[in-house]
């Protein structure tokens, strides 16, 4: 058994600590947040992650998950500490790292033995050196920093965690190496690989890793309006591809943009690491570009089929969340579409299973959120799909052209085939493919 704690308890944070508490560990997490701790301690997961609540429940029952406002109590005991602090972007797009130093400067005045300490965060290159020297000017005991990036899908976290596809640890200190290898040892036993190698390379591998998928995510879209200029099919080209094991067959699928918590912040924090080194990323600095034209790619095509006028037009929206299995809005494409369409005068009326409430404090009033699938689309001059939650996929179309004023869908997440639409009669318009009209 391990003594483990985890500094925040957002949604990295809380996955971390639940998980390591399920394979026998003590945990303590940590939030300054009186309210949210009260939370927690009485059973609540605030945020939406499948399966993580039936973990939560079963370790706090466990007695082996805690949680504490107090760094002091929640350090005492502990050989290892997470922080899992939020690193959100600056004005300038740079990774804003004053959460976590200013907790290393704290753990420097509290620590009083050997202490691992994790950063679990997703940082810039060179912050390990940082914490290390935030909690050496306030300490004279021993301790190592690591760099222990998190690859979290939201809606697999659970999951990517127990079973990790690998671990990468950045350390250059011997006995840190040896507890992080014991640490994750119960999650490698089918034999996938914890790679260990220096702090800024492992810092450095999460960045690249997650701004080398929002490149191909964004080719594929630049594919995909390419083929509605030339009358390629999307789909085909995808298929033919993806077969391509160089290339393989994951984050092809062409859409309405990436958003949520990783890809925008790290892109951009990436790029700006290198504009602070004197190099320049050309090709992320295209992917911003790109993506953030591409999440209100389907607004001139609405437009453009109500002759320019959507003043008074009813547009019910399907899927809130940056993508299915999650409520996470963080820069969602749909957020991005709805404010365009309510400055244009249409009226907005929205469902998605989990992201209503978030996105109700944002809108308040001005958005209609309905209760289901169907009822949202009551009177609705159009609908528009923007999250490929499961429950969008085979939807009772006869009950569509009942609801609907007329059979129009915009589909920012291909989710239909083209020949099912022809034949039900939907004026249909997706990403990449051909245009079907009634």
């Amino acid at each position: 058994m391990n003594k483990i704690a985890v500094v925040g308890t957002g949604y990295v944070g809380l996955v971390t600590g639940t998980c390591f508490a399920e394979t026998g560990n003590q945990v303590v997490c940590i939030d300054i947040d009186e309210k949210k701790v009260e939370r927690l301690r009485n059973g609540e997961v605030p945020i939406y992650e499948p399966n993580l609540d039936t973990l939560f429940d079963r370790n706090i029952a466990a007695n082996r998950l805690s949680f504490t406002t107090s760094l002091e109590e929640g350090i005492k005991d502990a050989e290892i500490i997470f922080l899992a602090l939020p690193t959100p972007p600056g004005e300038d797009g740079s990774a804003d790292l004053s959460y976590i130093l200013g907790v290393a400067e704290q753990l420097g005045k509290l620590i009083t033995d050997y202490k691992v300490i994790v950063d679990k965060s997703t940082v810039p290159v060179g912050t390990a050196e940082k914490v290390h020297h935030a909690i050496a000017k306030n300490s004279k005991v021993e301790f190592a920093v690591v760099s222990n990036p998190e690859f979290l899908r939201e809606g697999f976290a659970v999951s990517d965690f127990l079973k990790p596809d690998r671990v990468v640890i950045g350390t250059s200190d011997q006995r840190a190496q040896k507890v992080m290898e014991r640490l994750y040892k119960p999650f490698v036993r089918q034999g996938n690989p914890i790679y260990f190698m220096d702090e800024k390379s492992a810092e450095l591998t999460k960045y690249a890793a997650n701004s080398f998928l929002a490149t191909k995510i964004t080719f594929m879209n630049e594919i995909a309006n390419f083929c509605e200029l030339v009358g390629a099919d999307v789909d085909k080209v995808r298929i033919g591809i993806g077969s391509d094991s160089r290339i393989g067959k994951r984050f092809l699928f062409p859409g309405i943009g990436y958003g949520g918590s990783c890809f925008p912040k790290d892109v951009q924090a990436l790029a700006k690491s290198g504009n602070e080194n004197n190099f320049t990323f050309e090709i992320l600095e295209a992917v911003m570009k790109v993506n953030q034209a591409q999440k209100t790619i389907l607004f001139p095509k609405i437009k453009n089929f109500f002759r320019g006028n959507l003043k008074g037009k009813k547009i019910a929206i399907w899927g809130l969340a940056f993508k299915p299995d999650t409520d996470d809005i963080r820069e969602a494409p749909a957020l991005f579409l709805i404010d365009a369409l309510l400055a244009e005068g249409a009226i907005i009326s929205t469902y998605d299973p989990e992201a209503m409430p978030n996105v109700k404090k944002i809108y308040g009033d001005t958005v209609h959120f309905a209760e289901d699938e169907y009822s949202v689309l009551t009177n609705a001059d159009a609908l528009i799909i923007c999250t490929e939650w499961g429950i969008f996929r085979n939807p009772d179309f006869d009950k569509l052209k009942d609801k609907m004023t007329d059979n129009v869908i915009f589909d920012g997440r291909n989710l239909f085939e083209m020949d099912e639409m022809s034949d039900k009669g939907f004026y249909y318009s997706s990403i990449g493919r051909n245009l079907i009209q009634q």
